[in-house]
């Protein structure tokens, strides 16, 4: 059987690699290696760092949009690769959200000491995070989730991915796009366009994914941890969110009835499920609501 090319080659955008150069690296350890953060900016006026959580499949690239923004309003940026993702080495056991939570406990502990941060997870992040939470409450002042799954409101999954490691380059490609589409933008235009930025990036995530059998995020795990998780916390979601669809009513309810400190949610319009990337003026609008709100 001829193996299918490798994608890992292709060229990361320009913005991904300014970024990338423009950041601090630090790391804490995970396993047999470590965790790999990545830092922007420097905190004014005492502000807490601020920790980012990517997504599934994905990298500390899931914020390629905001990072410059928010190092601009004067916070300290920290975003790790989560274990078993981008640069960072997998998690010592497991292979799902449950099996990041020490590694991420320890590494917090280590680069923040008793201090706490302001701590926001997107998708398969934001699973992470609850879950997180739910076992260490004081690593965080508050809790913003954005476009999160695994709160138990859809009684069925609302998409369905296209299997691509087994296909020639030119075939990898066409299902990264089906897959960008299916999931992740509402906007399919964005998929191309930008420079390639959705697309490259992706690639260049998914080909580096090492937990690739995750199964918490369609099951209420997210629900079942927010009780115990007694920091404000906020949502943020796209409005076309393909985990939710017609379904995302439901989701502040679900939110008001785990969530002991539930700060409301913002919905995104004409954005979908990477509602950071597709609509980053509006999200990070929502995002400096919810964290001054919950500052205060």
């Amino acid at each position: 059987m001829v193996k299918a090319p490798s994608l890992a080659t292709l060229p990361l955008p320009p913005e991904v690699t300014a970024l990338q150069q423009r950041a601090r690296r630090e790391s804490t350890p995970c396993g047999t290696g470590d965790i790999v953060w990545h830092v922007w900016g420097a905190s004014q006026d005492g502000a807490l760092p601020l920790v980012l959580l990517h997504g599934g499949s994905g990298s500390w690239t899931h914020w390629v949009r905001n990072i410059h923004d928010l190092e601009d309003s004067g916070r300290e940026v920290w975003v790790p690769d989560l274990p078993g993702f981008g640069d960072s080495a997998a998690p010592p056991v497991g292979g799902d959200a449950d099996a990041l939570v020490e590694p991420l406990a320890e590494g917090l502990r280590t680069l923040f000491g008793p201090r706490p941060c302001d701590l926001v997870g997107f998708s398969f992040g934001g699973l992470t995070a609850g879950l997180l939470l739910a076992t260490h409450p004081e690593l965080a002042r508050q809790l913003v989730l954005v476009g999160a799954p695994a709160m138990g409101v859809v009684p069925q999954r609302q998409f369905e991915l296209k299997a691509w490691r087994h296909l020639p380059q030119e075939g990898q490609i066409a299902a990264h796009r089906y897959n960008l589409a299916a999931l992740m933008l509402q906007d399919t235009s964005l998929i191309d366009g930008l420079g390639g930025l959705a697309l490259n990036t992706h690639v260049a995530n998914v080909v580096r994914d090492r937990m690739p059998r995750r199964r918490l995020a369609h099951t209420d795990a997210l629900a079942r941890a927010l009780p115990l998780v007694p920091c404000p916390v906020h949502a943020i979601y796209g409005r076309s969110d393909a985990l939710y669809k017609e379904w995302i009513g439901a989701l502040e309810g679900a939110y008001a009835a785990a969530a002991p400190d539930f700060r409301g949610m913002a919905l995104i319009e004409e954005a979908g499920h990477w509602v950071q990337f597709e609509r980053p003026q509006c999200f990070l609008k929502a995002l400096d609501d919810a964290l001054r709100a919950g500052a205060a």
